[in-house]
């Protein structure tokens, strides 16, 4: 192994994700990532040296990690997300700062992350930017706060909007996602993966679970609503062999260089709620009979990260409509590059790369090798904070 630069990833050093990128720097030639543990920067015990380059990973998969930031005690559970939010936001900016006195540089823009993992705030920065978004009453900072289902009712009402998924705003993995339906009776249904005890603590399942009582989902609705909720309209999505389909697209360096269909029965796609990875190639071709382009649909993935300029790596969720015409940008996550085993798209720059590989070669470019693709079976376990698709 030939001498470098310095890589620090910041995450779980037990986890996937770091072994990931010790696999990627391995293989270019380049000495493996240092790891620092999210407890480690918590607690004030993370050093720094100068010349090092630090990327950050996501903190939500490990439970010490998450304990620390939520301050609840089980990995399941979905509450205390806007505790997670303030005191993660505040350690990155103080990582940030601790970082630039070492000499040393952090990849990611602190400032970038509080926007991201605010799904009002960035909803609003997509939609200001010109990138197709789903209509909602909670997009940017001006809009109305949603203090429990009441305030989903008539903001629902006053748009207009019979069909919408409401989000915790600082929620990920689709945890604390509900897709609700009013029909014109006034009914209301709503699609989750939340459990609700007989206690009215809320648990993440990997059971998706409908929910056709109003009453029991106002009771999740307005016990979600301290950690801040975000409301936006529910695009019908374009569909493969029967089922909804999206796709999870990874830009790096403002490139998209990685893309994954997912499709599922439920409104959720997510892997790991029982969505399974679909036919791309067929959803490009289906993309072109009807009239439209594959590079028009990354060209949008791109542009919604050009948004965060600072972040040099995200994960895009583009949801293509009932039939395959149009595209819009549900969410862009920081952390969103857990694809395994996935290589690169052709022409997109990352051919026979992972995506912890082009991460790699972008960072460093005087690095050599192809970055062998990783796999390992998927997790089993579902946790906040994490961005798997």
């Amino acid at each position: 192994m030939t001498s470098g630069p310095r890589l620090v990833v910041v995450g779980d050093p037990a986890g996937r994700r770091v072994a990931f990128f010790q696999d990627a720097l391995r293989t270019a030639g380049l000495p493996g990532a240092r790891a620092v543990s999210w407890p480690d920067v918590l607690g004030g015990r993370a050093r720094f040296a100068a010349g090092e380059t630090v990327r950050l990973d996501s903190p939500g998969e490990d439970p010490e990690t998450d304990l620390l930031l939520r301050g609840v005690d089980d990995p399941a559970r979905v509450e205390g997300t806007g505790r997670w939010y303030g005191r993660f936001t505040a350690a990155v900016a103080d990582l940030g700062r601790s970082v630039a006195e070492a000499g040393a540089v952090l990849v990611d823009d602190p400032a970038e992350l509080a926007v991201l993992f605010d799904k009002r705030l960035s909803h609003g920065l997509l939609g200001q930017a010109g990138v197709p978004v789903p209509e909602s009453p909670t997009s940017g900072p001006g809009a109305p706060v949603v203090r429990g289902w009441a305030d989903v009712r008539a903001l629902t009402a006053g748009a207009g909007l019979r069909r919408v998924f409401v989000k915790l705003a600082h929620g990920s993995s689709a945890s604390g996602v509900l897709a609700v339906e009013t029909n014109g009776a006034g009914r209301v249904q709503a699609t989750t993966s939340v459990e609700r005890a007989a206690d009215g603590r809320l648990f993440n399942s990997l059971r998706v679970r409908r929910y056709t009582s109003e009453r029991e989902v106002a009771a999740i609705v307005d016990a979600l609503a301290p950690d801040g909720l975000h409301v936006e309209r529910w695009v019908p999505k374009a569909t493969q062999a029967g089922r909804a389909a999206d796709l999870r697209v990874v830009v790096v360096d403002g490139r998209a260089t990685h893309a994954v269909l997912r499709t599922s029965r439920s409104p959720m796609t997510n892997l790991h709620l029982g969505g399974a990875r679909g036919d791309l190639d067929a959803a490009r071709a289906a993309i072109a009979a009807a009239g439209g382009r594959w590079e028009d649909a990354l060209g949008v993935c791109e542009r919604a990260a050009a948004v965060f300029p600072g972040t040099r790596c995200v994960g895009v969720d583009l949801l293509p409509t009932s039939g395959w015409r149009r595209f819009a940008v549900g969410e862009v996550n920081a952390f969103g590059d857990l694809l395994p085993g996935l290589t690169g798209l052709p022409g997109g720059g990352a051919e026979g790369l992972d995506t912890y590989g082009a991460q790699v070669a972008a960072q460093f470019p005087g690095s050599h090798g192809a970055g062998r693709t990783t796999d390992t079976t998927r997790t089993t376990r579902t946790i906040t904070g994490t961005s798997t698709p």
